[in-house]
């Protein structure tokens, strides 16, 4: 059974009312969408905040997904609205004079990060947490658009025509965005010697 079909499994049985199949859908994803929100806000409870949003988000419209798409590209469509939305509300609450002055420190980066996927020693584990730490220094310095766009092509693997449906934009929108970004990003690696 292929991801898809378990998906269509999983959405039909939490539509007839299975707590088990919901929470399974919820396991399923709750990794991506909570490292997406990480990727999109920088703070460990804002990420939690938008990932609690996002299931919401779903649980309350499941029966609305149609199957016209992958449940992963609709899932990500609800991420990508529930994360301009925040952004938007935090942007509305933030004094003027406290605008660009709410940078992380490194130590508190690096208390963010965690690696699940892999047990490695202590060192290795702190080399890998200190480069994505700087990578997460630089996807901030990105605009928005172009921090999106980055998380669904790279991190999440969406093509640029579901980029482009997510976004309301079109598909050669997304690619410049992508690439003006990854320019960008490039740049600021060269000269901050982040690999």
């Amino acid at each position: 059974m292929s991801l898809t079909d378990q998906d269509e499994a999983l959405i039909s049985a939490a539509l007839e009312g299975s707590a088990r199949a919901w929470e399974r859908l919820v396991r399923r994803y709750e990794g991506r969408v909570y490292n997406f929100a990480l990727r999109m806000t920088g703070n460990e409870t804002e990420a939690l905040d938008l990932m609690q949003e996002v299931f919401l988000g779903v649980y309350r419209n499941l029966q609305r997904f149609r199957g016209d798409s992958q449940f992963t590209t609709w899932l990500f469509r609800i991420a990508h609205n529930k994360a301009v939305d925040m952004n938007r509300r935090k942007y509305l609450l933030t004094p003027l004079a406290s605008l660009g002055a709410a940078e992380q420190t490194e130590d508190e980066v690096l208390e963010q990060l965690h690696d699940d996927t892999q047990e490695q020693n202590p060192l290795a584990l702190l080399d890998a947490e200190q480069r994505n730490a700087g990578v997460m220094k630089l996807l901030n310095r990105l605009s928005w658009d172009q921090r999106l766009v980055v998380e669904l092509k790279v991190f999440q693997s969406c093509t640029f025509e579901e980029i482009a449906e997510m976004q309301d934009i079109s598909a050669n929108t997304a690619k410049t965005r992508f690439y003006t970004a990854m320019k960008l990003l490039k740049t600021q690696m060269e000269q901050t010697h982040v690999v």
